[in-house]
């Protein structure tokens, strides 16, 4: 899916737009035992609880592509008799009313899930009358191509609060205010099926993690029977890891701040264009940055068998995942130095006396803690 589409179904999570009328979930102890189930009317809830709990659902599409947002791919074989793919349709097309195939469902999904504390876990059935667009981009409502029905799952943690000390400005007084249950955003979740080019495909869904660092292999595993994407913050630890180790002493500033400035632009052209399609990179396209950069045929060929076992051969990764495009920090175990991108050409790294330098030069004012200082030639 694309960002665009999944801002579109955002947009339907509110009261006037959706065609969403009730929500079937359950309260999960922290032992992983149901206490209790609902399936609550939207309609028999006032305005500020619905629109507050379509809210918790929307945050299910929210964050980034490839980084929140991944794409899971089911194969033929899991479309045509696969019990995860089986039950995923049961739920849809039933609109959530199939007892068995819900309650499997929660069995399941509480049997792969390890979260600490108490949540919930919702079920939000949809049906969206999706309006033509014609190619300049306008809507036409009345014109549509298809009804896009889905299932949406989101499972939020349920925090208790501290007892805190309250003021009633009314009654110009203080009180005690009670510990209470909260219901927090989504921690995962997913979309099936996926809604791709604005149109229904069932061979894929969109799967939710609130941490860039997580992605929550079990859930992923029990519910789609699909081995789920690396998470966005392991792919740029390991593709860090994979730069040190293959370019050994080739891995020098100038190679690496190469590497990142050439995705840093990638990023930044893709956004100026804004193209619809996500951005990837492949691993040819960072062989050429070391090329260019002079990095021996050796370095390049250990670089390419290491992608190969990190990532698989054929897999591209989304420059966002890789760098930070804000700043280029420079570690030492007692030191960190953070420059912006714009001007880390700066930088440079030097051996004196047999000592190891980080140099920058500067111009204008030097502060320290705030306080201006002069530096002596």
């Amino acid at each position: 899916m694309k960002e665009k589409e999944a801002a579109e179904l955002r947009r339907r999570f509110k009261a006037d737009k959706s065609a969403i009328t009730h929500v079937r979930g359950c309260y999960v102890n922290e032992k992983g035992e149901i206490v209790s189930q609902f399936d609550q009317s939207l309609a028999m809830m006032g305005q500020e609880e619905s629109e507050k709990l379509l809210s918790l659902l929307r945050r299910t599409l929210s964050g980034g592509m490839d980084r929140n947002l991944l794409d899971i791919t089911f194969a033929t074989g899991q479309v045509v008799s696969g019990e995860e793919h089986r039950l995923l349709m049961a739920l849809r097309d039933s609109a959530l009313r199939d007892e068995e195939a819900v309650q499997a469902f929660f069995q399941k999904a509480i049997g792969s899930l390890d979260l600490e504390g108490n949540y919930l876990i919702l079920l939000a059935h949809d049906r969206y009358d999706v309006p033509y667009k014609a190619k300049d981009g306008e809507a036409q409502k009345d014109a549509s191509e298809e009804v896009y029905s889905y299932i949406l799952c989101s499972i939020c943690p349920v925090k208790q609060t501290k007892p805190a000390l309250s003021f009633y400005v009314r009654e110009n007084r203080f009180y005690n205010r009670q510990a209470d249950w909260l219901v927090a955003s989504p921690e995962l979740g997913f979309l099936f099926p996926a809604f791709d080019d604005r149109s229904t495909n069932l061979y894929n869904a969109l799967y939710y993690n609130r941490d860039v660092g997580e992605n929550h292999p079990d859930f992923a595993q029990a519910v789609f029977a699909v081995e789920p994407p690396m998470p966005a913050q392991a792919q740029k630890e390991t593709f860090q890891a994979l730069l040190g180790d293959s370019l050994g002493e080739e891995c020098s500033y100038e190679v690496v701040q190469a590497v990142h400035e050439q995705l840093r632009e990638l990023v930044e052209e893709h956004k100026e264009n804004k193209e619809e399609e996500p951005l990837l990179v492949s691993k040819g396209a960072v062989k050429c940055v070391l090329q260019s950069c002079g990095v021996s045929e050796s370095h390049i060929a250990s670089f390419d068998s290491r992608y190969d076992d990190s990532f698989g051969e054929d897999t591209r990764l989304s420059p966002k995942n890789l760098v930070n495009a804000r700043q280029v920090e420079l570690s030492t175990p007692d030191v960190t130095v953070k420059v912006s991108p714009e001007y880390s050409g700066l930088v440079e790294t030097r051996v004196i006396d047999g000592k190891k330098y980080i140099l920058i030069p500067v111009e204008g004012e030097v502060e320290v803690n705030g306080v201006p200082i002069r530096i002596e030639g």
